[in-house]
């Protein structure tokens, strides 16, 4: 049975036993009328022995070939290239790092002078490539998907041929038990009767009717070990449809829809990293502009007020000026004081000069 994916659904272990079971039940009930059991029964010739050998050899032949055709489908599934395309997978989805659209801490220059489309760009380029990867893993596990599926369905078609080839290996059985029946409650009393009277020939008869009934015997004994296999063939097949089933159910869920969920999260990751980036621009921006709007003012209110101070006074300040005409004033006594005393110094100095002039000349008068 199949979903509506085309998924083939195997039903629980215990259900799919019974429903075995009860299979295998109406398949011998069936046979118990069956023509066909009856048209095998008389065309076997219970004296040839080579005929008892080849009794019910085809459908054993072909219930035995399952084994190896339910071996050959797990060897050529791609379990091994699930499990190469999984590693890979892990190994780009490590390349995903949080840090990426996490807020860096940036200095005011940096913020003031960074251009966030060249780390958009880059962080576009880096996920870009793991897109592209990750878009190729996502086309290998979708056709795995397929080819799983494809694998149910031909072991869906092992199972009906298995029970087919069941349904066989119980008409040759039930053929042969008919025979046997047959022969020991009429055929085999009845030679036995004859070697009873001692003629060589009539005990030969019976022990080779005896060997042939009992080889007979050993082949339906072989025939009912095939059903066996059969048997046991029918749930084994099933376990391999619910593991595939499962694997199928894990890519679906797991890859199938986690992979667009996890690029359209990055997407969305991207977009709003740069929106950030952007806004947190702009915002610096603006702060920066007020900034520079208050400085301005504050230069402006600073310089009027200075403009004023100089524009509401004279050049030279009047405590300058007095304090340069005292200076003057000052330098004037000083030089005026000066010239008294250098005049004062010169005046004694000549009175010297004639003290000793007239001194010398009385000296020479003598």
């Amino acid at each position: 049975m199949e979903n509506s994916n085309g998924v083939l659904i195997i039903k629980d272990e215990n259900i799919e036993n019974e429903d075995i079971q009860k299979k295998a039940i109406s398949i011998n009930n069936q046979l118990k009328v069956s023509p066909q059991v009856m048209q095998i029964a008389s065309n076997l010739n219970i004296k040839d022995a080579n005929a008892i050998l080849e009794f019910g050899n085809e459908p054993a032949q072909q219930i035995s070939k399952f084994a190896d055709q339910i071996l050959n489908s797990i060897k050529t599934s791609s379990v091994e290239d699930s499990g190469v395309m999984i590693k890979e997978l892990t190994s780009i989805m490590k390349k995903f790092d949080k840090q990426d659209f996490e807020e860096s801490k940036t200095s005011f220059l940096g913020k003031l002078f960074s251009k966030p489309a060249k780390a958009i760009d880059k962080m576009m380029g880096k996920y870009k490539t793991i897109g592209g990867e990750i878009d190729k893993i996502y086309t290998q596990l979708s056709g795995y998907k397929v080819e799983i599926n494809n694998s149910n369905l031909m072991l869906e078609n092992l199972y009906n041929q298995n029970f087919e080839y069941y349904g066989e290996l119980e008409k040759y059985i039930a053929a042969g038990n008919m025979i046997v029946e047959k022969s020991e409650s009429g055929d085999l009393p009845k030679l036995e009767s004859l070697a009873n009277n001692g003629e060589q020939i009539n005990i030969i008869n019976y022990e080779n009717f005896k060997a042939t009934l009992e080889m007979l015997k050993q082949r339906i004994y072989d025939l009912e070990m095939a059903k066996m296999v059969s048997l046991q063939t029918a749930p084994q097949i099933k376990m391999i449809q619910r593991g595939n089933y499962k694997l199928i159910s894990k890519v679906h869920s797991a890859f199938i829809i986690t992979i667009p969920v996890f690029k359209n999260g990055i997407i969305q990751a991207i977009a709003l990293k740069k929106q950030k980036l952007v806004a947190d621009s702009l915002a610096e921006l603006d702060r920066t502009t007020n900034e520079l709007l208050m400085k301005n003012a504050e230069n402006i209110r600073s310089q009027s007020v200075d403009i004023a101070k100089l524009s509401g006074g004279t050049s030279v300040k009047i405590e300058t000026l007095e304090k340069t005409w005292n200076t003057i004033m000052q330098g004037i006594e000083e030089t005026r004081s000066i010239e008294d005393e250098n005049k004062r110094l010169r005046e004694a100095g000549i009175v010297k000069l004639h003290e000793m002039t007239e001194k010398l000349k009385q000296k020479s008068i003598r």
